[in-house]
């Protein structure tokens, strides 16, 4: 699966960096990481929307084994994101006395949770589409997925957008 190499390759060509070893020290780095991190989730969002849609070209036979892998990657990378974004939360917070900038990483997280359930759930919910194209039912419950998946990027966009408010007034 052309879409699982590009992952992984990126992935080998780019290693992460353990947040432990080079934490950043000052508070602009600190800040400017959260925000990498971030891009890296959006990221791994649409390599995993791009997996999901090859994975529905292969039906009704599906590649389920390339597609298991993909989910694997996209899992760890997430974890992987979640766990530094956790570790600059405490920064922020005991390192920087910014518990302001600790809150939104807290709603963020929460919100990225959600997002990353309805992103599975539409998955499942686009195969079951798929596979029953008769059933209007499927069809109707992708749309409302999608807009509960809007409603939520907006309200990541908007914690986002008030971090970058706060992280920029001087304490």
């Amino acid at each position: 699966m052309f879409l699982l190499s590009r992952f992984i390759s990126q992935a080998t060509k780019t290693p992460r960096v353990q947040f432990q070893q080079h934490a950043p020290t000052d508070f602009t780095n600190l800040v400017r990481r959260f925000y990498v991190l971030q891009a890296e989730r959006v990221e791994a969002y649409k390599l995993f929307e791009e997996g999901h849609e090859a994975y529905l070209r292969t039906g009704p036979h599906y590649d389920f084994e390339h597609y298991k892998q993909l989910v694997h990657e996209i899992t760890k990378a997430f974890c992987g994101i979640s766990k530094e974004v956790l570790e600059i939360k405490e920064q922020l917070h005991q390192d920087f006395d910014r518990p302001n900038l600790s809150e939104h990483i807290d709603k963020l997280q929460i919100k990225e949770k959600e997002k990353l359930e309805l992103t599975a759930k539409l998955q499942l919910t686009k195969q079951n589409a798929q596979d029953h194209p008769e059933d209007e039912d499927f069809q109707e419950k992708v749309c409302e997925i999608k807009q509960d998946i809007i409603k939520n990027t907006a309200a990541l966009s908007e914690i986002l957008q008030d971090f970058m408010y706060d992280s920029e007034e001087p304490e």
